[in-house]
This record gives structure tokens, sequence and C-alpha cells, in this order.
């Protein structure tokens, strides 16, 4: 008796046949798409050897796992909306998720938008990085553009829509980190001197003399401020947030703000800019969200620190005390003083009217600042951050201590913040050339006669010696 043999292929194995076009044909067997289809995948050579390779290669993804899900693949500006949108909100804080945003809109769009997301290749970046670069970015730019692509073609990968994070083929730009500038102790006392004829004062002697983050001073509120424990609590940091769109067609909204071709040369309407003209709008720009009457999630807003450990207690020095106590006195008057008009917000620096001081003027004013007390050009938390961490470590102070005093996670960083000091630096090396190399000791002086006659004499030497023994 015969064997009935089926002529059907068993479950999951591929198959290769000619076509009638002359070319080689596979298909393999994937399992099944999410609407519950079958997943069949082509594959096409001009040799059946050939084919048969390309075959066994999906074959082999299939079975490991790593095959790409089906479907076409979106775009990577389709995906860089998606990530930013759908996944990247849920995690990164605001000033993160906007920054996120700009360089996607400015820099990744434009560059490689157009290619489809599984045939980017790590040639298309290197081009996009150093267009980049000829067009004048920095290289730290460029490098923060790298990483963003890189986090988002990663969860690409891990989600099975890519085979592969070609952004970790590719080498960023190097870059040279930006050495601090810190003051001197002598240029330190001449800024708060400086600072001592401004109704600001207190706000500097927190940011220099303590090396609070600009957000962090301008959040400090009473609430977290102990003067009986001598405490800062920074629970809370002030920051200026891009506004959102609340209505449904952010396109039309900004429809009369909208702006798709470039200024003219020697354009007057933006020549107050500091970064020039802006950029015109691209075709379905939905931008604009400050003019939206629904507007929401913007401005200036009080904020999480990003860390925990940027939420510690931090001492106040005892010498600061009483500063802090005529300062929340001259508060309250104002307070009286604006009667109705006062906007209650709690915090410990506010304008006449009881709202948060603005951070760009905060800027302004430290530049001001600077000229008046005769410093040269430098950034605000060269004067803040960095100058608190270099004079506690002039001071003595070790480490670990002045880590914990600026909140940092790692002592990595808590160094990268300390600058040494050049006078430091040559004490150090003089101590230790004298550890080395002794300095010479002085010549014994001349003998000089004696007047009286000692008493131990060498028969007296000579005669204990003989009672010991």
């Amino acid at each position: 008796m015969e064997e009935y043999m089926s002529p059907r292929k068993p479950n999951m194995e591929s198959t290769i046949y000619f076509g009638a076009d002359g070319w080689w044909h596979g298909r393999v067997t994937m399992g099944v798409k999410n609407d519950g289809s079958p997943d069949r995948r082509h594959r096409r050579a001009k040799t059946k050897a050939e084919v048969r390779r390309k075959v066994r290669e999906l074959e082999r993804l299939r079975d490991q796992g790593r095959a790409t899900t089906a479907g076409r693949k979106p775009t990577v500006a389709q995906w860089m909306e998606t990530y930013l949108t759908d996944i990247a909100s849920l995690k990164l804080k605001p000033r993160s998720l906007d920054d996120y945003w700009s360089k996607t809109r400015n820099d990744i769009i434009p560059g490689v938008g157009q290619h489809r997301i599984d045939k980017l290749q790590p040639e298309h970046l290197e081009r996009m990085y150093r267009a980049m670069l000829d067009a004048g970015r920095a290289p730290s730019h460029v490098v923060k553009v790298h990483r963003i692509l890189s986090r988002a073609l990663k969860i690409a990968h891990r989600r099975r829509i890519v085979g592969e994070n070609v952004a970790t083929l590719v080498d960023p730009p190097s870059i040279d980190e930006i050495e601090a500038n810190p003051f001197t102790k002598e240029e330190a006392k001449a800024f708060l001197e400086a600072a001592s004829k401004r109704p600001t004062f207190m706000r500097w002697i927190v940011g220099v003399g303590m090396g609070f983050r600009q957000g962090e001073t301008l959040g400090l509120r009473w609430s977290y401020v102990d003067l009986e424990a001598e405490l800062f609590r920074p629970e809370w940091q002030l920051q200026r947030l891009t506004w959102r769109h609340g209505c449904s067609d952010p396109h039309a909204c900004g429809a009369r703000l909208h702006r798709f071709e470039p200024c003219p040369a020697g354009c007057a309407r933006h020549k107050s800019y500091k970064r020039g003209c802006p950029k015109p709008c691209p075709k379905a720009c939905t931008r604009h969200a400050s003019a939206c009457p629904q507007r929401k999630e913007g401005g200036l807003v009080f904020t999480r620190p990003k860390t925990k450990k940027s939420r510690n207690a931090v001492p106040i020095p005892p010498v600061f005390i009483p500063f802090l106590h005529e300062h929340k006195a001259g508060q309250e008057e104002l307070r009286a003083a604006a009667g109705e008009l006062w906007q209650e917000h709690d915090v410990v620096f506010s304008r006449p009217d009881g709202r948060p001081l603005d951070p760009r003027a905060d800027y302004e004013e430290f530049k001001e600042l600077l000229k008046e007390a005769g410093i040269d050009d430098r950034r605000l938390y060269d004067g803040s951050r960095h100058t608190a961490g270099t004079i506690l470590n002039e001071l003595g102070v070790d480490m670990p201590t002045i880590m914990e005093i600026l909140r940092h996670t790692q002592i990595s960083q808590t160094r990268r913040y300390v600058k040494g000091r050049s006078h430091l630096s040559k004490d150090a090396m003089r101590r230790m050339g004298e550890f080395f190399v002794p300095a010479p000791t002085t010549a014994d002086p001349e003998p000089t006669e004696t007047r009286t006659e000692t008493t131990d004499t060498r028969a007296a030497r000579a005669r204990r010696r003989r009672r010991i023994r």
C-alpha cells in the first residue's frame, strides 16, 4: 500500500521559484499580521543561489525573533513625530522635550526626514552632520542631534520596526568641553559689591555664595525656607516653557502668523532679533501656539528639579540670615504698597507686584553687573555654580562635601565644576619640590671662645662608661 504524500508544504516552510519575469522569487512565511492575515515576505534575485541566500537570512531573523514587523515603514519625519508625541513625552522634562522638538524640526527633518526609516544608512547621517558643521553649527549641537536621533532609532529597533540602529555605526564629531571660567575671590567680592546697590542683592548672594542654579534661585519659595534651622529646600524651579496649542486645528489657528517665504535682504522687521530673521514656516506648520486662545503648558511655570538629589536641603551660611530677614521685611513693605495689585506666588525673589523674576531680565542684569564690577564677560553658570564650587575647594573643603552642597549625583560631575587656580598649583609644586629636594640648611656659625669651663669633660664621660660596664 503506497503512502499518500500531500503536495502542500509544511507550515512556515519557504518557497523558491523562477518567475515569468526572468527573476528568481522567494516567499517566506513570518507569522501573522496584526489583523490576523498571514505575513508572507517576498525576496527576489537574478540567480537561484542569491535568492536562496536572501530567504535563509530572512528565516534566520524570523527564528531568532529579530525580524522587523510587517507593513510599510514610516519615514524618519513620521517616526520622530510619533516618538516625541507618544513616547518621549512620557519621560522627558518639559524643557528637554522642547529641545528635542526644536532640533527635530530644525535639523533632523530637513536633513534626513524623507528617508524611510528602514532605508536610512550611516552615510545619510554623516552627510547631514557635515552639512550642519559647514553651516556653522557647533560640534556640541551636532552631538545633541545625534543623541536624539540615536535614541529614537533605538526605540524603533526594540519594537522591530528596523533591523538595526544605524546611528550606532556613526561617530559624531568630537567636542571640546567648555572650560569653566569662575570668579576669583576678588572678582566675586567685586560682583557682590556692585549687586549690593540693587534690590536684587539677595538673589545674587544666593546664586554666587551658595551655587544655586538660576531656575532654583528664582523658584525658591518661603514655604521651603527654614530660617531657624538655617536651611534652603529647593523643591521647585522656575522655567519658561514653550506654549502648546489647546485647539483642535493648530495649523488653521496660526494662519495669520504663517510665513512661507524667507525675509528679503536687509529686513527691518526682525532687526532687533539676536539670531537674525526666523526661518520660513513648513507647509503644514503647527507652531505659533502663543497666539492660540486655548494655549496651555507655557510661559513661566514652576517645575520640579531634574533629579531627586537636586531637591536636597542646603545649609544657609549663618551670616546670610540677617540679610534674609531684612529682605523678607522689605518684601512685606512691597506687598502693602501694591495692595490689590499684589500677585501672591510665595517666591523669595519677586517683582514689585509679587510675580517671580523673569529669567531673561535676570540674565541681562547679570551682564550689567559684570560691566559695573569690571569683570570680563562670562556665562551665568560660571559666575554662580562654578564659582561656588571653586571657592569652596580653595577654602579647603573636600570633594564629597562640595558634591553634597552642589547636589550632584556623581563626584566626577563635581570635579568638572571645580577649577584649579594657578597660584594654588604653583604653591603645591613648590611643596612637592621641597619634598624631593630639601632646601639647603644654613651653615653652622663660627666657633666662639668659651669663658666658662664645661663640667662634662672627656675624663668624666669615660668614668661613666666604666661604671655602666
